[in-house]
């Protein structure tokens, strides 16, 4: 079974939590909630992906380390970053204007 059912879900929920967030308080900074919101999900994040206890783990390889987990979990972030639509904005220092 694919587990992208899942990840769309999560994805989602995260999104509705941190709107809702922003709407019940509507001093609240959208950064800090966005802040907040990425500092639980990278904990989670690792405490998911800790490796199990078999060093010989093909699963696990990439994660053996403190300094390779948060490799990984970086290159997936910049992965998932980049494939956003928020990505480019408009108002970025380097948008061109034609």
């Amino acid at each position: 079974m694919s587990q992208q059912p899942i990840y769309d879900e999560a994805a989602r929920r995260l999104v509705e939590l941190g709107n809702t967030l922003a709407d019940d308080d509507t001093d609240a900074d959208m950064q800090e909630v966005a802040d907040g919101l990425l500092a639980g999900a990278i904990h989670f994040w690792l405490y998911a992906h800790q490796p199990c206890e078999d060093p010989r783990c093909v699963d696990c390889a990439s994660l053996r380390t403190a300094e390779w987990r948060l490799r990984e979990l970086l290159s997936r972030a910049e992965e998932m970053a980049r494939g956003s639509e928020y990505f480019h904005s408009p108002a970025d220092m380097t948008a061109g204007s034609a």
